[in-house]
């Protein structure tokens, strides 16, 4: 390690309320002395990917260029939008919103403020909405959290409304890995690097930094959110089926022309939900709910799926429950060979037709309900009648004769573990249980650091227990790709994942999050400790402490004291005293009267 990496530490002008980061001393004579956390080395491979792919135009400039954020608070008009609504005799008022990069932030303490930008986003579109008087509104998200938010501030502000998809990205390719690659890549190879087993597929002179510097290079080669079956394209696909969005909205790549012609086509579209008087709540229906559950089993979506449709059908007041989540999964074949545990990325499923042939072929087959209302005015049927059936010879949609799994890969699990429900990931190529020994982390940055020092053994099954990351205890609820790519990279194959906070949508293996009730507020997840034996069952849905009486947790539990707050001013400070728990979606608008 190099002197000026030992020179990091926490900012010492910086309020120990908030969030703390560590950063570089100006004795160091760099001014990127934040955003060097991000780009030195290959700690954080996909924030450089992704940031490569926003423009960043060389190595000299990403390892030594300093990163200035230029924030308008503004409201205008989008070209594209803004010229078809002029069309049609409207006007367009362009306004922001935020966004967070989860590729970026993904492992460092910036993750602890992606979930609240959901609500963030609800509460600024419905802000200028209502404040601008606004008689319709059409939303253009990417990243993950960013369509729930959308689709939120609709239900709240209730006008007419469209969401357009940013759309995905294409893939990239790796000449040294000889193969495809996308963001989910860089961390894969990051615990691979860890443990010493990243190399070139057929290039003996090529070293594992060579590997990891190609692939920060080569995996988002353009705009557009992360290309397979992650949060992002989970959350699109259910948005579409549910009919909020125009037909092929979820599977047109960002740089495609389809993407441009949806742009111009939404002018059209919005003015006849307004003719017609079609609003959101009119579409948020338990019936759009179930067709979004069932398109997400289908395809193997992201567990991040579950919380934002509990908060979207919080926000627009429909009954969704956990229960409806097992219900659907118990009863819906997991069909798409999709990354992350698949091959094939969004750009392949778009050339065989997109999201529209597959909702095309659930209808005919009676798995979603083609008769729902959506914003063309047309039912769900009609607006996928025209298009093309799926190939017969595409291999990325399995057959409903031959499943992946009979039933769908997100399970909702219950026990003295998780007494409110935790949210489980299980492709069955996992297997569909696991017992191992626990061994406890606090924080996110423990496993972590555990890992890259590669102090996980492979020889005994263990259940790695990340804790005080739930909503509250963060604060924030970050995802944790970071560790669970780097325990598929490593090859690590004896080890479960279990966290009250959230795991990414590219995360695979057997993985458990959304443990409720979280630790902070004391809930059993708090009172494990190191060696006790946990049971992981995906048959009989259960997640248990199976060597401990319930004597002991409860004595365990008279001894439990709650940590003290670290944040305590800030946005998440505020988020964490307004946010409930993850099994009914994490909304921060809810509260007991």
């Amino acid at each position: 390690m190099s002197a000026e990496e030992n020179d990091i530490d926490i900012d010492p002008k910086s309020d120990p309320q908030y969030i703390q980061f560590r950063c570089l001393p100006p004795s160091s004579g760099r001014l990127n002395r934040w955003s060097h956390i991000l780009t030195r080395g290959h700690d954080f491979p996909a924030s450089q990917a992704m940031l490569y792919g926003a423009g960043v135009p060389n190595e000299d400039m990403m390892k030594n260029a300093p990163h200035v954020g230029v924030a308008t608070i503004w409201w205008e008009g989008n070209p594209i939008v803004k010229k078809g609504l002029e069309k049609q005799k409207m006007l367009a008022w362009q306004f922001n919103a935020v966004g967070v990069s989860d590729a970026i932030t993904m492992g460092g303490e910036g993750m602890r403020y992606s979930l609240q930008s959901r609500d963030l986003i609800a509460d600024s579109i419905e802000t200028v909405t209502c404040a601008q008087h606004h008689d319709a509104n059409i939303s253009i998200p990417g990243c993950d959290k960013n369509m729930p938010g959308v689709i939120m501030a609709a239900a709240r502000h209730n006008r007419p409304f469209i969401m357009i998809y940013g759309g995905t990205i294409r893939k990239g390719y790796s000449n040294l890995l000889e193969r495809d690659v996308n963001v989910s890549s860089c961390y894969e190879a990051a615990g691979a690097f860890a443990y010493g087993t990243l190399k070139a597929k057929n290039n003996p002179n090529a070293t594992a930094d060579d590997v990891m510097s190609e692939l920060e290079h080569a995996s988002c080669p353009g705009a557009g959110s992360c290309g397979g079956m992650y949060t992002a394209n989970t959350m699109a696909t259910a948005i579409e089926a549910m009919g909020l969005t125009l037909p092929g909205s979820s599977s047109y790549p960002a740089s495609s022309p389809e993407k441009a012609r949806e742009c111009e086509r939404a002018a059209e579209v919005i003015k006849t939900t307004m003719q017609k008087d079609i609003r959101p709540r009119d579409l948020l229906t338990k019936e759009s709910f179930e067709n979004a559950l069932v398109v997400t089993m289908i395809l193997g979506g992201s567990t991040n799926g579950v919380l934002h449709f509990l908060a979207m059908a919080n926000t627009a007041e429909v009954p969704l429950t956990l229960e409806d989540v097992d219900r659907v999964s118990n009863k819906t074949p997991f069909l798409a060979d999709l990354a992350p545990s698949g091959k094939y990325l969004m750009e392949d499923l778009y050339r065989i037709g997109g999201t529209p042939s597959v909702l095309k072929m659930l209808i005919a087959e009676g798995l979603i309900n083609g008769n729902i209302p959506t914003v063309t005015g047309r039912t769900l049927a009609e607006n996928v009648a025209d298009w093309p059936s799926l190939p017969p010879d595409q291999k990325i949609i399995r057959p409903l004769s031959n499943p992946i799994k009979d039933s769908g890969h997100i399970r909702v699990l219950r026990g003295n573990f998780a007494p409110d429900g935790a949210v489980a990931k299980i492709t069955g190529k996992e297997g569909l249980s696991f017992t191992g020994k626990a061994r406890v982390f606090n924080k996110e940055h423990e496993l972590d650091a555990a890992l890259s020092k590669g102090e996980i053994p492979r020889d005994e099954n263990l259940v790695l227990i990340v804790r005080y990351e739930g909503p509250k205890g963060g604060p924030g609820m970050p995802e944790q790709l970071k560790a669970s790519a780097a325990i598929i990279g490593a090859g690590l194959k004896n080890i479960a994942l279990v966290t009250d906070g959230r795991y990414s949508g590219a995360s695979h293996g057997f993985i458990v999050g959304h443990v409720t009730p979280e630790a902070a507020v004391g809930g059993p997840i708090a009172l494990v400790q190191d060696g006790d034996t946990i049971l992981i069952d995906a048959v009989k849905n259960r997640i248990d402490i199976t060597n401990v009486s319930d004597a002991e947790l409860e004595e365990r539990r008279r001894n439990w004291k709650a940590p003290v707050p670290k944040v305590r001013r800030g946005a998440l400070a505020k988020y964490a005293r307004l946010v409930g728990d993850a099994s009914h979606g994490a909304v921060t608008d809810q509260w007991d009267a």
